[in-house]
């Protein structure tokens, strides 16, 4: 850990942390509204119990995968390439599962009902089963994390002990999070079992595509290093990843239309021309057919643009995913019958007779959501900005030498030594020069030549 990083930023970054910290007090201001006057001042109803919050928080369960499994996988199966990437993997996923975690708190409206849970937990209840997951696949992550950056003998010995725990526990949290609402035999949209595989996949395509594009920022913002032929590597990785998410998108619109049943029929109709019908088809082209069609070709997973117009796409697409997953759902009451059900939505709370009811539901999210859910992205960006300050250093010599043998560096490049230029003879890095001229000898890389 290098504190001392943070006495030295540039204006571009400390602008944007002030940003970032202007929007996290804003949202703390917002949830204080909201903690005063209790979860009437959202946008949630009897009809939609969930909303915007729980929106995010399915997201960023799915966010917090790509960097642990690539992170674990790197030693599982030992694939040396990932390695390179496993920090900056780990806090990637570290971040993100403090926020899922944190939007949970938020959906509670008062968040001293937590200790409910303690005083009267409900074993049969999926809810319970994702607290006890998430709070493993966090521990796992700070272990992780505590391993990977300790200098005491034996410590790297033992990152490849709990990375056999990270992977499977990192599938399911992804798979528990998914029965929430595979296990809900009244809801149509989501009683299903694919539930789980499907959640599995879009986790490791978002999650991947977050990575890849925190790489890419980190390279251009000189934070930290990564060549082009470990970001096409992981390209191609994702290019597959969003091949079986797709296909099971498309198990999923299958087995709900060929029935034909009523209920089925009613919940595709809302996802191909109704009201989540953009957040589908967002998804589908956006999210899905553009960025397999870009980075199923090797050529393109080379063009650092790409990559990062295609993993944008995957991420904008798995969270309109999210959205007309949860909502679709939501739209057809379980309650039937004249008059319905009483909304008990803050616009409702005016009205009087049969105003006050509805007979199908209605969501939008109102400003403090907003406030909220962006504050929550600011704190999550703010502390990946610190963060990788902290523990991550700036060391273009081995990304370069990468691309050079690779034939993906510019032909006048040459690999440097602590950030100064170094021969074009692999040994002559050994050698760098004083003012004068005169060569300086540098041990700790004359082993290896």
């Amino acid at each position: 850990m290098n504190f001392s990083n943070l006495k030295n930023l540039s204006a571009p970054y400390k602008v944007a942390m002030g940003v970032l910290a202007v929007l996290v007090l804003a949202g703390v201001g917002a949830y204080v509204y909201q903690f005063m006057g209790g979860l009437g001042v959202t946008g949630m109803s009897n009809g939609t119990s969930w909303g915007l919050y729980i929106a995010c928080f399915m997201f960023f369960v799915g966010l917090s995968a790509g960097g642990l499994i690539v992170a674990s996988s790197a030693s599982i199966f030992h694939v040396a390439e990932y390695k390179k990437v496993a920090l900056p993997a780990i806090l990637v996923s570290l971040i993100c599962i403090c926020i899922a975690g944190a939007f949970v708190l938020i959906d509670l409206g008062g968040i001293v009902r937590i200790l409910n849970l303690f005083a009267s937990p409900n074993f049969m209840s999926p809810l319970l089963w994702d607290i006890c997951v998430i709070t493993t696949y966090l521990v796992i992550n700070l272990i992780y994390l505590y391993f990977m950056t300790s200098k005491k003998p034996g410590a790297q010995d033992k990152v490849a002990i709990v990375s056999r725990f990270a992977l499977p526990v990192a599938i399911l949290v992804h798979s528990v999070t998914a029965w929430i609402f595979g296990l809900q035999i009244a809801r149509a949209g989501w009683y299903s079992t694919i539930m789980a595989p499907l959640f599995v996949a879009s986790a490791m395509d978002s999650g991947l595509a977050l990575l890849l594009l925190a790489l890419l920022w980190m390279n251009r913002a000189k934070v930290f290093a990564t060549s082009r032929k470990l970001v096409a590597n992981l390209a191609g990785l994702l290019a597959v990843c969003i091949a079986v998410d797709g296909y099971m998108v498309g198990c999923e619109v299958l087995t709900m239309a060929y029935p034909g049943t009523e209920h089925g029929m009613a919940e595709l109709g809302q996802l191909f021309a109704g009201a989540t019908a953009p957040f589908f088809w967002i998804e589908v082209i956006a999210g899905i057919i553009v960025p397999f069609i870009i980075l199923v070709f090797a050529k393109n997973r080379r063009r650092m643009g790409l990559v990062a117009l295609a993993c944008a796409g995957v991420v904008v697409g798995v969270f309109c995913k999210r959205l007309w997953l949860l909502f679709t759902s939501f739209i057809f009451p379980n309650v039937s019958g004249a008059p319905g059900l009483i909304s008990g939505s803050s616009s409702s709370q005016g009205a009087a007779g049969i105003d006050g009811w509805a007979v199908a539901s209605s969501y939008m999210p109102t400003l403090p959501e907003i406030m909220i859910a962006v504050g929550m992205v600011a704190l999550g960006v703010l502390a990946f900005l610190v963060l990788t300050k902290v523990f991550l250093s700036y060391d273009p010599a081995p990304a370069l030498a990468d691309d050079m043998a690779a034939g993906l560096a510019p032909a006048d490049a040459a690999p440097t030594v602590g950030g100064a230029p170094a021969g074009s003879r692999p040994c002559d890095g050994v050698f760098g020069a004083r003012a004068g001229g005169a060569p300086v000898e540098r041990p700790s890389h004359a082993d290896a030549c």
